[in-house]
């Protein structure tokens, strides 16, 4: 017979490492090339000392010289605080029911939760990897009908998602929060909500519900900002990465370009090239001619690769179209806590009664923050 501690024990004991393998499996080539550790987290936060340039103690001298000084660096710390990931499913009381002399559909009803979470969760992951941290989706640009609005970006929505719009005035409109999309129409960009919107949303901002200024500090923080992990980047260059204007003209030479000036200038070797769909069709055809279009499977990351001087070069849907970026995935890592866990009460049950509901909810999760341990060392190519 199904009860809720037997359900609770098959969710502790067969469920959390499948969930869990899954959840850091096949989210995109750059998740799955960068480094995930427990070794710099302190208390709440990532804490970490970087290397901000170096005087040598390697030095040629007479035999009765004096000796070098000894060896000096100049370090810069990181301490962000970690981010707080979530992930939940919901099994109503009447399911329970249902399948309680049934082990059979119990086990079909936690299987259809547990898909719908990893692929939420897998789409919201890759997408806070190319984000900056704010959550921001999109902004609002024009109200088409009750339920459909226009926006400027659509390719970060997915039908189901639940967001939330800031209008741009500050006034709080309670019925443009907890707005589930229905329906995305990329092509258009436009994204349609299940309920009517009196609210004027025009010029205002869309985030996952509950998220605002809560993610991931992703790539855009890293390429876009004007600070990182409290630096300002114009007075301390180590965390500004390279930025190359194409003249919008794109050559495979000033591909080659951007990856000879980094290990040239920064003696870092990009091992990884990130860019959109489109763009890596226009890279595609650039080096075509020359048949060094590989289309093989990358063993480090399990993707298929076209490749730049052997750099493969990925395409994220999440990455936008305006940019090619350069990266040395060596460089980053994801400071965790600890990895997809569930959350437990005092006692020790992971499925509880939501309260106000006649049913029973679980919660996955993970305290983590994305680092880049020299920002200095990747680059953006746009322009093209």
């Amino acid at each position: 017979m199904i009860t809720i501690e037997n359900a609770d024990k098959a969710l502790k004991d067969y469920y959390l490492d499948a969930v869990s393998a899954q959840l850091n499996d096949g989210i995109s080539p750059f998740f799955s090339a960068i480094e995930k550790n427990t070794d710099n987290v302190f208390g709440k936060d990532v804490k970490m000392a970087v290397v901000r340039g170096t005087s040598g103690n390697i030095l040629a001298g007479a035999e009765d010289g004096d000796l070098p000084e000894a060896y000096r660096n100049r370090y810069l710390s990181i301490c962000v605080p970690l981010k707080n990931l979530y992930g939940t499913i919901e099994i109503s009381d009447k399911a329970m029911r249902a399948s309680r002399d049934n082990s059979g559909a119990f086990v079909n009803l936690v299987n259809a939760e547990m898909d719908g979470l990893i692929a939420s969760a897998k789409q919201n992951f890759q997408r806070m990897l190319f984000g900056d941290g704010s959550g921001k989706l999109c902004s609002v640009i024009s109200k088409t009908s009750d339920k459909v609005y226009q926006v400027d970006n659509a390719k970060e929505f997915f039908a189901g998602m639940t967001v939330d719009v800031y209008p741009a005035s500050a006034a709080t409109q309670n019925d443009s929060y907890g707005l589930v999309v229905t329906s995305v129409d990329v092509a258009n960009s436009s994204v349609t909500f299940n309920v009517a919107v009196t609210d004027d949303l025009t010029g205002g901002a869309m985030y996952p519900h509950g998220s605002k200024d809560n993610e991931l500090c992703g790539l855009s923080a890293i390429f876009d900002g004007d600070t990182l992990y409290g630096y300002d980047k114009s007075e301390e260059p180590y965390f500004k990465p390279c930025a190359f204007d194409a003249n919008k003209t794109l050559t495979e030479e000033k591909l080659t370009d951007v990856l000879d000036y980094l290990e040239e200038h920064f003696n870092s070797k990009a091992n990884m090239i990130i860019c959109s769909y489109k763009t890596r069709k226009k890279i595609a055809a650039l080096i075509a001619n020359n048949r060094r279009v590989v289309n093989s499977t990358d063993a480090r990351t399990g993707f298929g690769v076209v490749t730049v001087n052997d750099v493969p070069v990925y395409a994220d849907k999440y990455c936008p179209d305006d940019r090619i970026l350069f990266i040395n995935t060596d460089d980053f890592s994801l400071n965790q806590l600890c990895d997809w866990e569930w959350l437990e009460d005092e006692s020790g049950k992971i499925l509880k009664q939501i309260p106000g509901k006649a049913a029973y909810g679980a919660t996955l999760v993970k305290y983590a923050e994305l680092i880049c341990k020299k920002p200095c060392a990747q680059a953006k190519l746009y322009n093209f």
